[in-house]
């Protein structure tokens, strides 16, 4: 009798404790729900960003103000991957004209700085910190671009939470913490990252309050001056001082010539979805590219963490990524051939190069005219449907460690990823733009939107977006198991830097992947490596056709999904 009691009791304790989520999804990795709701959602990398971002809907601003005021905030809150010294894009549905708007907010390498200068003085390549690899910062001027377009509400409404947060203090999140730390040894010999980014030469820790009064007297200025005051006021001078004192190039002249660009957004149809990225000097095409090849199989009779598809999906992505390290740069420079880098014609002759049965040890670039680095990702929704896909950063976390004083904010290190080899598509020039890794991306259903959504982490965010599209259209996972599910992430392709890939790389699994699909995977030849990152950090808001928002965020960051 005391057997019997005793099973029963342990079926009854079994049940309490299986995940809600996974008995709702059937993906036993569901962290937790999507949130929905009607008005308004808010997904965001750090909770007080997603209350700021329905604070100012609330007020009567719109998913435009709303992605401008959690940039901000970010900024604040987590600089350990964005700021005002970096650049930003955004992809904008505008419900009033049922139309996606792109914006490309990158800056520009120091016009001064030329490719022989690093040849003359020994370097191979372009440093990772410190003056060299600074350019002009674009998300201020980005900010004021979205919000002349599209804001409603005055900047003071937009920018004076952050302000507030700034000059009173927050707690500092544990992942934040645990990142800021790991900067400070490497960027405390920088000049002004000391005094505006420790507390006594350490990094605040975790539940610790900080405050920054110099980025509260910038966001100050921007209300009253506008993005001119970042541009081409006291600030501006302050930069060109600062760089011109410690060895760098960037000038005031570098920054009042700097102005943003409104692009249009390119698309591939992937089972009858229209998924958007932006074209180079971005990498967002490098996810269609994928998505193209990836469409030529049946991956529903595959699961996600079978041998078949993560085979199939890491040979795409190194055969993409061969032409992402020869096409992807700035197109003022170069002419990009992207509608057929993203045709359906070219994506099939380019999988014919995959060996479902071997992996590759090297591809080669394609030639598509024949055929015819940390960062921070959000996005916001509101009542009347206007949606936003934004994403920021200063590039290697922290960015460059330079510090301009009193300003309370990092200078972004992007140059880095300029290539010194002679007629690369990336070569370094003076004033041009570097190759990007940061992406937002849009998926529409029958001209209507389906969900704004990005996944950070440098060469992961392409192989992410497939992911996640993939995740939800053929293997049936809703917004928040989408983001959930472990993921692939290969490394070692060629890269815009003139780094190539001769080995086949890396192939890195989350936690989660059966031992029998590891296993199958190295008989095929594949490097297998069990790493911490980066698997990137996602949100998501999807529009369902009743209108209601499903929002989503990273379960591995310390990310919020709210709504009202």
């Amino acid at each position: 009798m005391k057997k019997i009691i005793l099973t029963v009791t342990l079926v009854v304790l079994a049940s309490f404790d299986t995940n809600a989520a996974d008995r709702v999804t059937g993906f036993d990795f569901a962290t937790r729900s999507p949130v929905l709701a009607t008005h308004a959602m808010a997904a965001t990398s750090q909770p007080l960003a997603t209350q700021v971002a329905l604070d100012v809907m609330k007020k009567g601003g719109n998913a435009i103000d709303a992605a401008i005021a959690a940039n901000a905030m970010l900024g604040l809150v987590e600089p350990t991957g964005n700021g005002i010294g970096g650049d930003i894009f955004a992809i904008v549905w505008d419900a009033k004209t049922k139309k996606l708007y792109g914006l490309n907010g990158s800056g520009r390498s120091p016009k001064s700085l030329t490719k022989q200068w690093f040849i003359d003085n020994g370097h191979d390549k372009i440093p990772s910190h410190g003056p060299l690899p600074v350019s002009v910062p674009g998300a201020v001027d980005g900010w004021f671009m979205l919000h002349d377009r599209f804001g409603k509400l005055p900047m003071n409404d937009v920018l004076n939470p952050t302000i507030e947060y700034a000059e009173k203090g927050f707690p500092v999140t544990q992942l934040i913490a645990y990142y800021w730390n790991r900067s400070v040894p490497l960027l405390s010999k920088y000049p002004g990252f000391t005094e505006q980014y420790t507390l006594n030469g350490q990094a605040p820790k975790e539940g610790e309050i900080w405050k920054n009064q110099g980025l509260a007297n910038t966001l100050k200025a921007l209300i009253k001056g506008g993005r001119d005051a970042f541009y081409k006021g006291q600030i501006a001078k302050t930069i060109g001082s600062y760089m011109q004192s410690n060895g760098g190039f960037l000038s005031y002249e570098d920054l009042a010539n700097h102005q943003g660009e409104w692009i249009e957004p390119v698309s591939t149809n992937y089972r009858g979805y229209d998924v958007w990225e932006l074209p180079p000097n971005g990498q967002g095409i490098a996810a269609l590219q994928i998505l193209n090849i990836m469409e030529q199989h049946d991956l529903s009779k595959m699961s996600y963490d079978s041998p078949e598809y993560v085979h199939l999906f890491t040979e795409a992505k190194k055969v993409v990524f061969e032409d992402r390290a020869k096409y992807y740069a700035d197109p003022a420079f170069n002419q990009i051939p992207v509608a057929e880098l993203i045709s359906k014609t070219y994506a099939r002759k380019r999988a014919e190069l995959i060996n479902l049965e071997q992996a590759g040890k090297s591809y080669t670039a394609g030639n598509p005219a024949l055929e015819a680095g940390d960062t921070i990702y959000l996005t916001t929704a509101d009542e009347a449907g206007n949606m936003v896909s934004l994403i920021q950063s200063n590039y290697r976390g922290m960015g460059s460690g330079m510090t301009p004083p009193g300003l309370g904010f990092i200078l972004q290190d992007r140059g880095e990823m300029f290539s010194l080899k002679e007629g690369h598509f990336n070569e370094f020039e003076g004033g041009k733009r570097p190759f990007h890794t940061i992406i937002p991306a849009f998926v529409t259903k029958d001209n209507k939107p389906w969900m704004s959504f990005g996944l950070m982490g440098g060469a992961m965010q392409p192989q992410g977006h497939a992911q996640i599209v993939i995740n939800m259209i053929d293997f049936g996972m809703d917004v928040q198991a989408a983001g959930d599910a472990p993921r692939i992430h290969h490394t070692g392709s060629s890269e815009p830097t003139d780094e190539m890939m001769t080995d086949g790389g890396v192939l890195n699994l989350e936690t989660g992947f059966p031992y029998s699909t590891i296993r199958a995977l190295m008989r095929k030849g594949h490097k297998i490596q069990f790493a911490n990152g980066p698997y990137g950090g996602y949100q998501a808001i999807m529009r369902a056709e009743n209108g209601v928002y499903w929002g989503a965020s990273e379960s591995r960051k310390d990310g919020h999904a709210a709504g009202y």
